[in-house]
């Protein structure tokens, strides 16, 4: 029997996308962007008697241009709920960029542009219909557009990104499938045919094997898309849009399982980029709204995207005619090393005593286009919880002319740019810090001049602050006062009497250049800020809201915390703004190596003692 929050299987997509297609009145023109678990409310989630489980589903219907959704019972089989959205696109799914491929390879015009670059064989163009944005021009207003890229394909054929075809940029219309305008910003060398990614000789010969083992089998136990692993306990999920969702993350101590968070996922990503020219203005992807993070995993494999002993997590997707599509091994949980967990040495005797940590480690990798992201979470032993995004794949690559010197990007190969550009990731975590009822805190520190009081100038002081509101929570990191941020429960004190917490320990980050009256920036205000903080409300799940595509913005993170709802004794949701600000290196090209970003919940007297006392020493080998 399925748990409530398991994600959809293949016959419930079934189930769901018949109902739909019998109930909705839809018609045939129509497809299907999300189909999806109806996430219970979690007061049914606590109720001991299994409630039926439901599916959101969300259409786009070409003949209308229409975006309409709905829950499904799954169990009844009953359409329970159906309403058409007005002013807003749906998702733009893979079915729907290859449609778009194929129109414009068959326009005249296209076709003539690309003769005039002295390509005559389309089989070689590879064309992507990215999502338009939304730049305030008329004739793209409440239509559905795509604003493409071209590339020629490398004769190796493992780099379809090798030689792109600047300034040209086909437009067209998906709803009434037809190109309508062709940007042509005048021809560009293509850049010289580059070889295969990898060579196939001279690679290193002095790598020796490096194995990992565990003889008795893993530590963690899996049932269904639970896990439990030493005093660990989650619950794997998964939806279209978002990839991996965690749920009900709590922490076993002395026998008590204390709940953390109810829900944690990275809700947005957007990539804006910096060349203002041409048709490059319009590069700045909603990787999670305008396409879905969870679309795009891939199928991992062992001794490559993962290492050691490996538990895999099948889920199911879907096309956009609503027939599941299996993603096998799409997300990877596995124990890993990580050095030394506490040690102490007595300086007098010289005995010591170490013990090595280890961490529960739960991943996704999604291809998107040219880039590779990996979606990592960390569980450690001592309550710590990491979250990391490991970025690669392939640099978005410009043709240059000869001897130009690009203004707002690098030269990353012959012939070949690579613009400056921001990955802005937003996380979002239902907090339940021993319990719904949660407060949030600033805590950041401040020196102050020698004199009375501070004899010596050493003086730090503690400055710890509530923020008792949506509107006062709204904050940037400071480096020159150690900012950071908790979630405290008021009403469950330590045995110091401090309530118990978890801080939010920011990493690498950046903010964004861009105009905040910027068409992009009206869609993704919440770039602005590095962590917010909202009163927990089950329809305010996406930091760009339920449909960015297209959108004029009004709708999201920064539009909601204008209501200035009270974060003391609520029920709170942390949205954490992590900016990978990237200007790429001919080291990125021709694929890009690991670039890491990451940041940490720990825990901040929510334990009375290091956690990690009682874990043993490891056995000699």
């Amino acid at each position: 029997m399925n748990h409530a929050l398991d994600p959809l299987t293949a016959t419930e997509i079934d189930i769901a996308a018949r109902v739909t297609r019998e109930h909705s009145g839809i018609d045939d023109t129509a497809w299907f962007e999300t189909i999806t678990l109806d996430e219970p409310r979690q007061t049914i989630l606590r109720t001991p008697a299994p409630s039926n489980r439901c599916a959101y589903v969300c259409c786009y219907e070409r003949s209308s241009n229409r975006t309409l959704r709905g829950v499904v019972d799954l169990t009844a089989e009953a359409l329970l709920q159906w309403d058409h959205i007005e002013g807003v696109q749906a998702r733009i799914p893979s079915d729907e960029f290859a449609d778009g491929a194929r129109i414009i390879k068959d326009d005249p015009r296209f076709q003539a542009a690309c003769a005039e670059r002295g390509i005559d064989d389309l089989d070689t163009v590879l064309v992507e219909t990215w999502a338009a944005g939304n730049f305030g021009i008329p004739e793209e207003d409440g239509e559905r557009i795509a604003y493409c890229h071209c590339w020629v394909i490398n004769d190796a054929g493992d780099n379809r990104y090798g030689r792109p075809i600047a300034n040209l940029h086909p437009v067209v219309d998906l709803c009434r499938r037809e190109v309508i305008r062709i940007d042509d910003f005048g021809a560009v060398d293509l850049p010289p045919d580059t070889a295969a990614i990898r060579p196939v000789d001279n690679l290193r010969q002095d790598i020796k094997p490096l194995e990992i083992t565990q003889p008795e089998g893993p530590s963690f136990t899996v049932d269904g898309y639970g896990v439990h692993w030493q005093k660990w306990q989650i619950r794997v999920g998964f939806n279209q849009r978002e990839g991996l969702v965690l749920h009900d993350i709590g922490y076993d101590d002395k026998g008590c399982l204390r709940p953390i968070m109810r829900r944690a996922s990275m809700a947005e990503m957007v990539v804006p980029y910096g060349d203002p020219g041409a048709g490059n203005v319009r590069r700045n992807a909603f990787d999670t709204g305008e396409y879905g993070v969870g679309a795009a995993l891939d199928s991992l494999k062992l001794g490559c995207d993962c290492l050691g002993h490996i538990h895999y997590f099948d889920i199911c997707s879907h096309d956009w005619t609503g027939a599941p599509k299996a993603i096998e091994n799409a997300i990877c949980m596995h124990e890993e090393d990580y050095g030394l967990l506490w040690k102490h040495t007595d300086a007098q005797s010289g005995k010591a005593r170490a013990v090595r940590s280890r961490r529960l480690v739960i991943s996704t990798i999604a291809t998107i286009g040219n880039y590779v992201y990996g979606f990592f979470w960390y569980f450690y032993q001592d309550g710590n919880i990491g979250v990391e995004v490991k970025a690669t794949g392939i640099p978005f690559p410009t043709a240059l002319q000869p001897g130009e010197t690009p203004e707002h990007g690098t030269i990353i190969a012959p012939g070949i740019t690579s613009h400056v550009h921001q990955h802005v990731f937003s996380y979002r975590f239902d907090m339940a810090v021993d319990g719904d009822e949660n407060s949030v805190a600033e805590v950041e520190f401040a020196g102050a001049p020698m004199g009375d009081g501070n004899p010596y100038g050493n003086l730090i002081k503690i400055v710890e602050r509530p923020l008792t509101s949506e509107a006062a929570a709204a904050r940037e990191m400071n480096l020159a006062t150690a900012r950071y941020w908790k979630v405290q429960n008021p009403s469950t004190l330590n045995k110091f009497g401090q309530p118990t917490a978890y801080k939010l320990a920011p990493g690498i980050n950046a903010l964004p250049f861009l105009d905040p009256q910027a068409p992009v920036a009206k869609r993704a205000g919440f770039m602005y800020k590095h962590f917010w903080a909202t009163q927990f409300d089950r329809d305010q799940l996406y930091p760009a809201g339920w449909y960015p595509n297209q959108s004029k913005g009004g709708d999201g993170l920064s539009e909601w915390v204008q209501a200035d709802r009270p974060l003391e004794n609520e029920d709170v949701v942390v949205w954490y703004t992590m900016n990978l600000h990237h200007l790429p290196r001919p080291e990125d090209w021709p694929v890009q190596p690991v670039v890491y970003a990451d940041f940490h919940w720990m825990p901040d007297g929510f334990f009375d003692e290091n956690p990690a006392l009682d874990v043993p020493p490891n056995k000699p080998a």
